[in-house]
C-alpha cells in the first residue's frame, strides 16, 4: 500500500505553529515511507475565507521547502484540490445517500429549529439537538414543502442505537454511543455548500488518503466520520490524532503566549531550518538525546510510532536557542544576505545596496554572529555604527552593585587604560586584565567598569564584544564618544 497523506487547512487565517506542525508530521511520514504528500484547500467557509490566507499557506510551505506531490498549482490525478471547485461532486454523493436511505431531505426553517432548541432548554430535556422532524416525510409531504419554495438541507441518518468505534494509532480504540453523536447532522446546506464532515470524508476517500494525521481536537468528529464511511460503504483510513501544542503554562498555544503565526516568526528572523527542526520535536522524538535534524534527516528517520501521546510544549526560549545555533552554522556570506533586509528596513543601508555596503555588512557578520538569536537582532547590535544617539540617562551607565561615583571613576580611568593601551599596541587580553584590576581597585564588580564603557561607545547596554565594537567604529570615533560620555556624566 502506498502511503498517501494530506494537509488540508482552511484559508481563514495565517498559518500557525500548530497547523504547520501537522503539515510537517504528514510530510515527513509520507517521505519516510516513500509515499505522497497531498495539499488540499478546504475553503467551504466562505465568510471567513481570504485570498491573503491562501497565499500565506503557499508562501509558508514554500519558505519551509515543503513541496506537495499533488494539490493546487501542481495538480494531480484526483483534482481539483480546492473544495470550492468540487461542489457538484459533494451534491452527487449526498443525493446518493438519500437514494440509499442513509440520509434525508430536511425542510425545517431556522425559526422552527430555534423554537425546538428553546423548548428543549426550558424542559431540561435529556435530548438536545435536532428532533428528526423530517426523517420520515412522505413523497407527498416533500412535494408540498418544495412547492412552498423551501430549499432543503440533506441530513445524515445517524443510528439511534449501538456504538461506533474507530482505532487511533496513538490513542487506541475510541468508542462513542451513537445517540451521543451529533443527531442527524447536516451534510449539504440549502445553498449547495457541503459541511466540513461531508466534504472531508468524500475527498479523503476519492483522493486515496491512507492515513489521516490531524490534531486531537478532531477526535470527537471521529465516530461521525466513521458513520459516514459506513453509509457510503467505504473503508476508512488509518487515524493518528496528534498531541496538542501547548504553552509552558499548560494551556493551548495561543497569541497570549506570543507570536503563533509562521509569518511573524519569519519576519522576526527565524530560519526555516530552525523552525522545521524545533517544531517537529514538539510532540515527537527519535530518541532521548538527538536534538538536531535537517529536513533531509527527518525525511528518512521520521516514524509515526515516535509521536508522543502527551501534549507537546512550545518553548519560545528553546526555539531562540535552536535558531541561534543555526545562525552560527550559516556561512558569513549567507548570513550577510539574510541580515541585509533588516538593515535596509532600519534605514542603515540603501535599498539598492551598493558594493561598499555589501562589504560593510559582510564585515559585521563575524562580530554579530555569536550574539544573534534571530536575524532582526542585527539592527540593535549594529545601530551604534549607523546612528549616534548618546545615552544621557546616568542610570543606564551604572551597573548593578555600583554607584554614580564609582561609575564616573570607572568611565574616566577605564577610558584612559583602554585608549592608551590600544594606541600603544597592547594585546586585547592585557588591556582587559588592566580593566579587571581597575574594578578590584574600585571594589566593584567587573561589569561596573565594562558597562559604562560599552554604553559610552555603543549607546546601549546590549552590544557586540567591546573590542569588536571598537574595531568597527574606529579608534578616533571611539575616543570621541568616550570623551563625550565623561563630559556629559560630569555636567549632568
Amino acid at each position: 500500500m502506498e502511503v498517501r497523506v494530506r494537509y488540508a487547512p482552511s484559508p481563514t487565517g495565517l498559518q500557525h505553529i500548530g497547523g504547520v506542525r501537522t503539515a510537517l508530521f504528514n510530510y515527513f511520514f509520507a517521505k519516510s515511507m516513500g509515499g505522497k504528500f497531498i495539499l488540499r484547500v478546504e475553503d467551504t467557509d466562505r465568510e471567513r475565507y481570504s485570498d491573503e490566507s491562501l497565499q500565506d499557506l503557499y508562501d509558508t510551505l514554500d519558505w519551509l521547502g515543503i513541496k506537495w506531490d499533488e494539490g493546487p498549482v501542481v495538480g494531480g490525478p484526483y483534482g481539483p484540490y480546492i473544495q470550492s471547485e468540487r461542489f457538484e461532486l459533494y451534491k452527487e454523493y449526498a443525493e446518493k445517500l438519500v437514494k440509499d436511505g442513509k440520509a434525508y431531505y430536511c425542510y425545517c426553517t431556522p425559526e422552527r429549529l430555534e423554537k425546538v432548541r428553546q423548548e428543549q432548554i426550558a424542559s431540561k430535556s435529556d435530548y438536545q439537538g435536532y428532533d428528526r422532524h423530517c426523517a420520515n416525510l412522505t413523497d407527498e409531504e416533500r412535494a408540498d414543502l418544495e412547492a412552498q419554495g423551501i430549499k432543503p438541507v440533506i441530513r445524515l441518518r445517524v443510528p439511534t442505537e449501538g456504538k461506533t468505534t474507530f482505532h487511533d494509532v496513538l490513542m487506541g480504540d475510541i468508542t462513542r454511543k451513537n445517540k451521543d453523536v451529533s443527531p442527524d447532522p447536516i451534510l449539504l446546506k440549502s445553498d449547495g455548500f457541503p459541511t466540513y464532515h461531508l466534504a472531508n470524508v468524500i475527498d479523503d476517500h476519492l483522493m486515496g488518503i491512507t492515513h489521516i494525521m490531524r490534531a486531537q481536537e478532531w477526535i470527537p468528529s471521529g465516530p461521525l466520520h466513521i458513520l459516514l464511511y459506513e453509509a457510503f460503504g467505504w473503508e476508512p483510513p488509518i487515524y493518528c490524532h496528534l498531541p496538542m501544542v501547548m504553552g509552558k503554562d499548560g494551556q493551548k498555544l495561543s497569541k497570549r503566549h506570543g507570536s503563533t503565526s509562521v509569518r511573524d516568526f519569519r519576519a522576526k528572523g527565524y530560519l526555516p531550518e530552525a523552525i522545521i527542526n524545533y517544531v517537529t520535536m514538539v510532540g515527537w522524538s527519535l530518541d532521548d538525546h538527538t536534538e538536531f535534524f535537517s529536513k533531509e534527516d527527518l525525511e528518512k528517520c521520521f516514524k509515526i510510532e515516535n509521536i508522543h501521546k502527551a501534549p507537546g510544549v512550545f518553548d519560545y526560549k528553546k526555539l531562540d536557542w535552536f535558531n541561534g545555533q543555526y545562525i552560527r552554522e550559516c556561512s558569513d556570506e549567507r548570513l550577510a544576505s539574510l541580515c541585509t533586509p533588516y538593515l535596509q528596513e532600519a534605514g542603515f543601508i540603501s535599498k539598492e545596496e551598493t558594493e561598499e555596503e555589501k562589504k560593510l555588512v559582510l564585515s559585521l557578520i563575524p562580530s554579530v554572529k555569536e550574539r544573534m538569536k534571530v536575524l532582526s537582532d542585527v539592527v540593535p547590535l549594529t545601530s551604534f555604527l549607523f546612528k549616534d544617539e548618546p545615552v544621557t540617562d546616568k542610570a543606564v551607565y551604572i551597573a548593578k552593585g555600583s554607584n554614580e561615583e564609582n561609575t564616573l571613576k570607572a568611565l574616566d580611568e577605564g577610558s584612559r587604560i583602554l585608549l592608551s593601551g590600544l594606541k600603544e599596541g597592547k594585546a586585547e587580553a592585557e588591556i582587559e586584565e588592566e580593566l579587571v584590576n581597575l574594578s578590584k581597585t574600585l571594589e566593584i564588580k567587573v561589569n561596573g567598569v565594562f558597562q559604562p564603557i560599552r554604553v559610552a561607545i555603543t549607546n546601549s547596554t546590549v552590544s557586540l564584544p567591546l573590542f569588536d565594537s571598537i574595531r568597527l567604529l574606529g579608534l578616533d570615533e571611539t575616543e570621541r564618544r568616550l570623551e563625550r560620555a565623561i563630559k556629559n556624566f560630569k555636567e549632568n
